[in-house]
């Protein structure tokens, strides 16, 4: 006698070969919302970045670069110190929790940045700012509420909106610090943090239960995995050349004719295109078993356009075709790489450990930041703009020989699914 069958509301899509690859609508509302909170925050946080050493000037001691510096760069390092302490407090009481109260600690930062009548208040705004490391529980809370079949996807739209505020900023900030100036761009970030709140009390889907605190792994577990560890290593890599990159590209455009002004226009069209083809090919791939093939390749992309730009630095006046070019490929795997590296994080840790190991895994891309803008500088003014990029390209092959060795990368849920009928119909 045959059974009924479950209504199609209430069967899982990932048991349907169909859906598996696709989002659900809870899904789709938590990955964009999420991503909406990185955008809002990030936003604030990139409008300052080509305008704040030349508004410092304007602050009792600006004309110092090293504290200038410091103010600018202090946001980094209180980053790299909270991510894990706030990546393991997600674990134990909450995500949101968290998150809102990094986001409201980002506000008070930023408040404080724009009332600030000297450079030491202005360092000890941006200091706060940076307080408000949410960077491991916003993602954390995404892996939570989504599956591995769509994860990547997922930590995809995260990177597109990053990408997108930071080429956006570079257009935006000039004409806004000329009509709201430097106190108006902290009361701006404000308002996109608490912004950011209302998101999170609004939108987000609900989070899952937290696991009893017996189920918790410990921060020690996270670290001795060789694998998260990989993965660690990677982001500070990727992200130290990314901040060496801009230490020294503007006045690479600059040399190819490009007014400053126009620079971030050139960013814009770079990132938005790269996002096209990285669209197009990273999803089948990964849903056909390749993404370590993907992995690899993009690292090799970074090096490729790196080594580019080492040679177009060697020629004085670059044509600006050929920087675009190469910017474009650094981007294809720049995008792939922050859309996979966190997917993966969130796979190889289990779900009570995926605060410690993303909060590790931002504390390494934080460091990425901050050693890369030393380390750019200090190559910049020893070697100039070739020896720069050929230290770049050295650095992201040394983590292509690192990342080579890697076993084999976790399946996805179609993956896992295609296997197991491949060898039921080999059974039969």
């Amino acid at each position: 006698m045959p059974t009924a069958s479950a209504p199609a509301d209430t069967a899982d899509p990932a048991d349907s070969p169909e859906l598996s690859s696709r989002m659900t609508a809870p899904e789709r509302r938590a990955s964009a919302a999420l991503a909406a909170i990185f955008a809002l925050r990030m936003l604030g946080l990139f409008l300052l970045l080509p305008v704040f050493a030349l508004e410092a000037v304007h602050y009792p001691g600006g004309d110092n670069p090293l504290r200038v510096g410091l103010a600018l760069g202090i946001y980094g390092l209180t980053q790299a110190l909270l991510q894990i302490p706030l990546g393991m407090a997600s674990d134990r009481w909450g995500r949101k929790r968290i998150i809102q109260a990094g986001l409201a600690l980002f506000a008070i930062g930023s408040l404080v940045a724009a009332w600030a009548p000297t450079l030491e208040w202005l360092t000890l705004g941006r200091a706060l700012q940076g307080a408000g490391a949410i960077s491991a529980a916003v993602t954390a809370l995404l892996a939570d509420l989504t599956r591995d079949a769509v994860r990547t996807k997922a930590m995809a739209l995260v990177g597109i909106s990053i990408a997108l505020t930071f080429a956006l900023s570079l257009v935006l900030a000039p004409p806004l610090v000329a009509a709201v100036g430097l106190g108006g761009l902290f009361v701006l970030t404000a308002v996109l943090a608490v912004l950011g709140m209302w998101v999170v009390a609004r939108v987000v889907p609900p989070e899952p239960p937290r696991l009893p605190t017996a189920a918790r792994a410990s921060l020690r577990t996270v670290l001795l995995d060789h694998r998260l560890a990989r993965l660690n290593l990677g982001v500070f890599m990727l992200h130290a050349v990314q901040l060496a990159l801009w230490v020294a590209l503007p006045a690479l455009l600059l040399q190819a004719g490009l007014e400053a002004a126009k620079h971030g226009w050139v960013y814009l069209l770079a990132v938005l295109a790269a996002f096209g083809v990285m669209g197009a090919l990273l999803f089948r791939l990964e849903r056909r078993g390749y993404l370590r093939a993907v992995f690899l390749g993009a690292i090799g992309l970074i090096a490729l356009a790196q080594l580019g730009l080492w040679w177009s630095a060697s020629l004085g006046a670059p044509p600006l075709a050929l920087l675009a070019l190469l910017l474009f490929l650094f981007f294809i795997g720049f995008n792939t790489l922050e859309a996979s590296q966190p997917s993966l994080v969130s796979r190889l840790a289990s779900a009570s450990q995926r605060g410690a190991a993303l909060g590790v895994y931002n504390t390494l891309q934080s460091l990425g930041f901050f050693v890369g803008g030393v380390a750019g500088g200090a190559l910049l003014a020893l070697w100039g703009i070739d020896g720069l990029f050929l230290a770049c390209t050295a650095l992201t092959l040394l983590w292509l020989l690192l990342a080579w060795g890697m076993p084999a990368l976790p399946a996805s849920a179609p993956q896992r699914r295609g296997a197991a009928l491949a060898a039921t119909d080999t059974k039969t």
